[in-house]
C-alpha cells in the first residue's frame, strides 16, 4: 500500500519556524511524534512513520526548535558540573533561554498552523517531556499521550550510567567523520545491546541528520530547558487524558525508573515495560511499539465513541 507523503516544509508556529513533514491522508485521525535531547525529525525513522501511517493516522514529525532545520536561539552555554551539583543538592535550577512548555507551545502552533484541532501525541525521551507538558497545559488538544523513554523530571530518581552521561556531555565532533564515528559510539552504548540492523544503518542516519545541519549550542539550550524546568509529578496528576507510558528495562540514560514514576503520576496511566530495550527504538521492537501506539490512540476514539 502506498502511503502519502509529503516532504519537508516550513510553518509558523509560536512566533518561530518549524521544519516538518508529514505521513497519511490529512483526513486520517492526526498523530504528532516529538523527538528527544539533540534529535532530529528524521530520526523517527520513515520507514516507522509510514508504518504508523498504514494504520490510519496521519502522522507529523518535526525539528524542535534549536534543531535541524528549526529556528535556532542564542545565549546559554554548556553545562557544567556545578550546575548540576547545584540543581541536585541546592535544587537551584540553571539558567535557560526557554523551558520545556515553550516547546509545548510550539506543538500547539504547529496544529493551528495546519488547521488540527487535537491529536495523538507521541513523545520519546525529551519529546516525552514536552508530551507531558502538553497534557498538562493543554489537554483539550491532547486526544492521548504515548510517552516513551521519559521521565517526570523528579530528581530523586536514579541518575544515567556513567557511560551514557559522559557520551551526552562530551565535546561536539569537529568533523564530518568524526560525527559519524560518536553518532554510533552513542546509539550502541544508548541501546544497551547489540542491533545488527541499526548497527548497518547509522552511518546512513548520521549523513543525514548532518546534511540537515548541525547545532551545538542549541542542544545545550535544549538540555537547559529540560533542567530548568523542574519536576512535573504534582501538575501530572491533574492530566486526565488517556496515557501509555514505554519503557525499556536497561535504558541507560533515562532510567525504568523515570518510566514507573510518569504512569504512577498521571491518573489512569498504563505502563508498558519492554524487555532488552534501552534509550532507543530499535527496529527489532517496531512491530510491538507501533502496536502498541496506534492500540492506545485507537482505544481512546473507541471509549469516546
Amino acid at each position: 500500500m502506498s502511503i502519502p507523503h509529503q516532504p519537508e516544509q516550513m510553518a509558523r508556529a509560536n512566533g518561530i519556524e518549524l521544519c516538518y513533514e508529514t505521513f497519511g491522508s490529512p483526513t486520517s485521525e492526526p498523530l504528532v511524534l516529538i523527538m528527544g535531547l539533540a534529535a532530529q525529525m528524521v530520526m523517527w525513522d520513515d520507514e516507522f512513520c509510514s508504518e504508523l501511517a498504514s494504520r490510519g493516522f496521519y502522522v507529523i514529525r518535526f525539528d524542535n526548535r534549536d534543531i535541524g532545520k528549526s529556528s535556532r536561539f542564542t545565549g546559554g552555554g554548556p553545562i557544567k558540573v556545578m550546575d548540576l551539583l547545584k540543581l541536585r543538592f541546592l535544587k537551584i535550577p540553571p539558567a535557560s533561554e526557554y523551558k520545556l512548555w515553550d516547546m509545548a507551545a510550539d506543538v500547539i502552533g504547529l496544529l493551528d498552523t495546519l488547521g488540527i484541532k487535537s491529536a495523538h501525541i507521541v513523545g520519546a525521551s525529551m519529546g516525552g517531556m514536552i508530551g507531558q507538558e502538553l497534557a498538562i497545559r493543554y489537554p483539550d488538544r491532547v486526544r492521548s499521550l504515548t510517552s516513551i523513554m521519559s521521565s517526570t523530571g523528579n530528581h530523586r530518581l536514579p541518575q544515567p550510567t556513567r557511560e551514557a552521561s559522559a557520551i551526552l556531555m562530551a565535546p561536539p565532533p569537529k568533523t564530518k567523520e568524526e560525527y559519524i564515528e560518536r553518532f554510533a559510539l552513542t546509539w550502541k552504548i544508548l541501546r544497551a545491546g547489540s542491533f545488527p540492523q541499526d548497527e548497518a544503518k547509522d552511518r546512513q542516519r548520521a549523513e543525514r541528520t548532518h546534511s540537515r545541519g548541525l547545532n551545538p549550542p542549541g542542544v545545550m539550550r535544549q538540555l537547559r530547558a529540560i533542567l530548568a524546568s523542574g519536576p512535573r509529578n504534582d501538575r501530572l496528576r491533574t492530566v486526565r487524558v488517556p496515557t501509555l507510558v514505554i519503557h525499556g528495562d536497561v535504558d541507560p540514560l533515562v532510567r525504568l525508573e523515570g518510566g514507573k514514576d510518569t504512569a504512577a503520576s498521571i491518573p489512569g496511566a498504563k505502563l508498558l515495560v519492554i524487555p532488552n530495550m534501552g534509550h532507543a527504538i530499535p527496529m527489532p521492537m517496531w512491530s510491538q511499539i507501533i502496536g502498541a501506539i496506534a492500540e492506545h490512540a485507537k482505544g481512546v476514539k473507541k471509549a469516546a465513541a
